[in-house]
C-alpha cells in the first residue's frame, strides 16, 4: 500500500505527515474528541474523507462556527428522523442549521403541538444513544429522484441544483453547484439503513456525538419562504457542545424572554399592534408615545446644535422619483404595490433620500453652502413578508431619523468622521456603550452600481473614519446598498446581543441619477458627495432595543412617568398634589395616585410599572415639609426636604443617570 503526505494545519502551525493510501481525517485526529469534521482546501470534508497525497487539513473544532452549525445541522436530521417515525405521514422540506441552533419544516395534515415535541424529542434522545452512523452517499439526480419519489419537496430541491438553491430560503444546506450527495443513518452495530436525507453535509460522524439539545417550538412556515407557496409547520430546536453551554443558552433565552419588548409593551402601556391596521404597523399609547417624543426632542436637540436643517416630505410619490433613484429596479420587492392614480402610479415612501435630492436641487447651490446637512424624522414603508415581521424591530410602517448630507469630496473626510463621532456620542447618551463597527463592501453581483473606481474611493475613506473611533472593525463583502458602502455600528445590549444601530453610507451615485450640482469656488460645476445617515434606523425598532436593554426599567429621563406620588392616607393627598405641581413647573413628569388602594397595594403598582422615584408623605413628612424617596429597589430614603428632593430628581434626570 502506497503513503500520502498530508499537511495540518492548526492556525500557523504546519505539520507535515506521511500516512497510508485510505487513511482518515478520523484517523489523523484520533484522540481529539472535539473535533468534528475537517477543512480540505477550504472545503468541508467528514471525518470519514480519505485525504489524497498533498492535501493541507485543518481541523474543525465542534465549538468553532463551522463545528456548530455541522453539529446542529446533524440535530436537525436526527429531529427529521424522529418525526418521520412518529408521523409516517410527514413529507420533508428543508433543515438547515441557523443561529443558536437549527430547524426543520415538514408537510403534515395537522400542526405540532407541545406534546408531539415532548415525544419527537424522547425519540431524539434514543436515536441519540444508538449511535447511528451518518454515511455519505454520492448519487446522481436519476438516483436521487428514485430514491426520494415521496418526497416531492426533495424532488423540487434536486431541480434547484446549482445556483438557483441559494434563492430557495436554506436549499444551500441541501443542494449546491456540484454533485448530489445523500447521508444514510445506518445502525451502528448491523449497518443496517435507519434513515436518509438529501444533504450537502457534512455531518458528525454519530449520532451519539451529540452532547446536548432541545426542542423549542413550532410554527407555521412558508415552503422556501414564499407566500405563494404550501405553508409547513417547521420544528425549531437548539443543540450545544455540552449541558452546561445548553444550560446557560436556555437562561439567556429566559433573560431575553423576560425583556421581550412586546411583552413589556403590554405590561407597561407603552404600544400596542392592532389586528385591524395589519401586521407590523404599531401604535404608540400615551406612556409610549412620552418615551418616543423625550427620544425625538435630544435627538432634534443634538442635531440642531451640530448644524443640520430640519425638513419634511410627503408619504407618496409618483414611480417616476423611485425609478430615477434606482429603488424601483433594485428594491421593488421591499416595496408596497402602486396606487392607480389619475392615470399615474404612485408609491409609498420607502426611502427619504430622493426626496432630500430634490430639496437639494430646488435651486442653485454654491460651494459655500456645503456642507449641507438635511435631517427628517421621515415615515416610511416597506413590504416585509408576514414571517420575518417582529413586535417593533421588523415594521411594515416605520419612522427613520434619517439625515442627508451633501458636501464636497474635500470635505468627505473631516464630515465622515465628525459624524461617526456625533453619532457613536449620541447612542452612548442613551446608555448603549459596547460597540464595534462593520463595514459593507461591494462584490461581483450586478446589483451594485456605478464605476469599482467610485467604490474603491467611498470604501476607503469610510475605512478611514472607522479608523479613527479605536473600534473593532469587521468586513462585510457584499452587504452594501446597491448605490454604495456603508458603514454599520453594531452595539451590545445588556444581556450581551448585538444590535445593529446608526448606518452612514458613502453614496456617489444618486447624485449622478438627480444631476445635483454645486457652484464650486472658480465657477466650475460641480457634483457633490451624498452621504446617507440614520442614527436610530428606524424610532420603533430603536425603541425596542432600549426597552429590551434596560428591561423596562428606563433611566428616569427616558421613563413614561418619573415620580408617583404615594400618600399614606387620603389627608396626605393634596400635599403631595402641591409637591407634584412644584415638580411638573421644573417640567418633570410626576403623578399622584390618590386611588382608595391601600399605600402597599400602590407601592407594587409603581415598581410594577418600573417608576424611578416614588414620593411617599405621612404626617411627619407634611409636619416638617418634607418627602420619603422610596426607589425601584426597594431602598428608602426618609425626611427628605422638600426642595432637596426635588432637587435631586431633577439632576437625575438632567444628568441622564440611572437609578
Amino acid at each position: 500500500m502506497s503513503d500520502v503526505r498530508v499537511i495540518i494545519q492548526r492556525d500557523s502551525e504546519r505539520e507535515e505527515r506521511v500516512v497510508a493510501t485510505g487513511t482518515t481525517a478520523a484517523a489523523l485526529f484520533e484522540g481529539e474528541r472535539s473535533v468534528v469534521a475537517a477543512r480540505v482546501a477550504g472545503q468541508l470534508r467528514d471525518l470519514a474523507y480519505e485525504p489524497a497525497d498533498g492535501d493541507e487539513i485543518e481541523p474543525v473544532d465542534i465549538s468553532s462556527p463551522d463545528g456548530l452549525d455541522i453539529l446542529r445541522h446533524s440535530t436537525a436530521h436526527v429531529m427529521a428522523q424522529a418525526v418521520q417515525e412518529l408521523f409516517p405521514e410527514a413529507r420533508l422540506g428543508i433543515g438547515p442549521p441557523i443561529k443558536d441552533g437549527f430547524y426543520y419544516d415538514f408537510d403534515v395534515a395537522q400542526p405540532f403541538h407541545p406534546e408531539d415535541l415532548g415525544r419527537i424529542e424522547k425519540r431524539m434522545q434514543q436515536i441519540q444513544k444508538q449511535g447511528q452512523r451518518f454515511a455519505r452517499r454520492v448519487v446522481t439526480d436519476e438516483q436521487a429522484r428514485a430514491e426520494l419519489a415521496g418526497e416531492p419537496y426533495k424532488l423540487e430541491l434536486i431541480g434547484l441544483k446549482g445556483a438557483a438553491a441559494e434563492s430557495a430560503e436554506g436549499a444551500g444546506a441541501e443542494v449546491g453547484a456540484g454533485e448530489l450527495t445523500i447521508y444514510d443513518n445506518l445502525d451502528a452495530k448491523t449497518g443496517e439503513l435507519c434513515w436518509k436525507d438529501l444533504c450537502r453535509g457534512p455531518h458528525l460522524p454519530s449520532t451519539r456525538l451529540i452532547p446536548a439539545f432541545k426542542l423549542m417550538r413550532s410554527a407555521a412556515a412558508y415552503w422556501r419562504g414564499s407566500e405563494r407557496n404550501p405553508q409547513l409547520q417547521r420544528i425549531y430546536g437548539t443543540a450545544w457542545p455540552s449541558r452546561d453551554e445548553l444550560k446557560a443558552h436556555l437562561e439567556f433565552l429566559a433573560e431575553a424572554e423576560k425583556r421581550d419588548h412586546r411583552r413589556l409593551g403590554t405590561e407597561l402601556d407603552l404600544f400596542s399592534i392592532p389586528e385591524e391596521l395589519g401586521s407590523g404597523l404599531a401604535v404608540f399609547h400615551p406612556k409610549g408615545g412620552v418615551v418616543r417624543k423625550v427620544m425625538e426632542d435630544y435627538s432634534r436637540r443634538r442635531h440642531e446644535e451640530s448644524g443640520y436643517e430640519f425638513v419634511n416630505t410627503p408619504h407618496i410619490t409618483k414611480r417616476k422619483l423611485f425609478e430615477v433613484s434606482g429603488h424601483l429596479p433594485n428594491y421593488d420587492e421591499s416595496m408596497f404595490p402602486p396606487i392607480q392614480f389619475e392615470g399615474q402610479d404612485y408609491y409609498l415612501k420607502a426611502m427619504n433620500c430622493p426626496m432630500h435630492n430634490l430639496i437639494f436641487r430646488a435651486r442653485g447651490r454654491s460651494y459655500r453652502e456645503l456642507p449641507l446637512r438635511l435631517f427628517e424624522f421621515g415615515t416610511v414603508y416597506r413590504y416585509e413578508k408576514s414571517g420575518v415581521v417582529h413586535g417593533l424591530t421588523r415594521t411594515r410602517g416605520f419612522t427613520q431619523d434619517d439625515s442627508h448630507i451633501y458636501c464636497t469630496k474635500e470635505q468627505m473626510p473631516d464630515e465622515l468622521d465628525t459624524l461617526l463621532t456625533f453619532v457613536l456620542d449620541l447612542l452612548r447618551d442613551y446608555g448603549l456603550s459596547d460597540f464595534y463597527l462593520e463595514l459593507s463592501t461591494r462584490d461581483d453581483s450586478p446589483k451594485f452600481i456605478g464605476e469599482p473606481e467610485e467604490w474603491a474611493e467611498a470604501t476607503e475613506a469610510l475605512r478611514q473614519a472607522a479608523g479613527k473611533q479605536g473600534l473593532e472593525l469587521v468586513m462585510d463583502p457584499g452587504g452594501a446598498a446597491y448605490y454604495g458602502p456603508k458603514i454599520s455600528v453594531q452595539a451590545k445590549d445588556a444581556i450581551g446581543r448585538t444590535w445593529q444601530m446608526s448606518t452612514i453610507q458613502v453614496d456617489f451615485q444618486q447624485p449622478k441619477r438627480f444631476a445635483l450640482e454645486y457652484t464650486a469656488a472658480d465657477g466650475s460645476r460641480q457634483q457633490p458627495v451624498m452621504i446617507h445617515r440614520a442614527l436610530f434606523g428606524s424610532i420603533e425598532r430603536f425603541f425596542a432595543v432600549l426597552l429590551e436593554h434596560y428591561a423596562g426599567v428606563f433611566p428616569p429621563w427616558l421613563a413614561p412617568v418619573q415620580a408617583v406620588g404615594i400618600p399614606i392616607g387620603d389627608a396626605h393627598v393634596p400635599y403631595l398634589q402641591e409637591f407634584a405641581a412644584e415638580a411638573k413647573a421644573q417640567g418633570l413628569r410626576m403623578e399622584v395616585d390618590s386611588s382608595a388602594d391601600r399605600m402597599q397595594k400602590k407601592i407594587r403598582n409603581a415598581q410594577k410599572q418600573k417608576i424611578p422615584f416614588m414620593v411617599i408623605a405621612g404626617d411627619d413628612d407634611v409636619a416638617n415639609g418634607a418627602v420619603s424617596f422610596r426607589y425601584r429597589d426597594g431602598s428608602q430614603k426618609n425626611g427628605i426636604p422638600r426642595a432637596e428632593a426635588l432637587g435631586e430628581i431633577a439632576t437625575v434626570v438632567r444628568d441622564r443617570l440611572q437609578v
